[in-house]
């Protein structure tokens, strides 16, 4: 008979600019966390292996998807998730050009964008579309996204 290691390992982060400690099993996942832990449910669970990008989140302020990291490999990290980019430029431009459709992909672009302006303040065009591919809209509301992913890097 095999013995099953439940031990919980302490985890302290940064979410949304509040520090938090939990206690979790060395195989838990940071989207589930997330989700079901501290109730943050903007990221979305779509294919669980890393080829959406629904549940992309900041670590760091870098995108990460949520799914292919465990909660322990957070440790110390700054976590952003869409609810701590409520009003954000990022957000409202996303608003002011509709882009969007069912909404469930929303939140991973727009963090996916917020991280691009964190990488890259000034994007071209190509960077702009190399970032926008790390993230699936099946509901094909890319012309509306590609728009206001631009709309963020013209000069005003």
């Amino acid at each position: 008979m095999s013995s099953y290691n439940s031990a919980l390992y302490p985890v302290e982060m940064e979410i949304n600019s509040e520090v938090q400690t939990i206690r979790i099993r060395a195989a838990d996942i940071l989207l589930y966390t997330l989700r079901d832990k501290f109730g943050l449910t903007g990221s979305k669970s779509g294919c669980d292996n890393g080829d959406c990008g629904s549940c992309t989140i900041l670590v760091n302020r870098q995108p990460m998807k949520s799914c292919l990291m465990l909660t322990i490999e957070a440790d110390g990290k700054q976590i952003t998730t869409i609810e701590g980019l409520m009003n954000s430029q990022v957000q409202n431009i996303f608003a002011q050009h509709q882009a969007f459709q069912c909404g469930y992909c929303t939140p991973g672009f727009i963090m996916n964008c917020e991280g691009l302006r964190n990488v890259h303040p000034i994007a071209d065009e190509e960077t702009i579309r190399v970032w926008l591919e790390s993230n699936i809209c099946r509901c094909t509301s890319y012309e509306e996204i590609h728009h206001a992913v631009k709309d963020i890097f013209t000069p005003k």
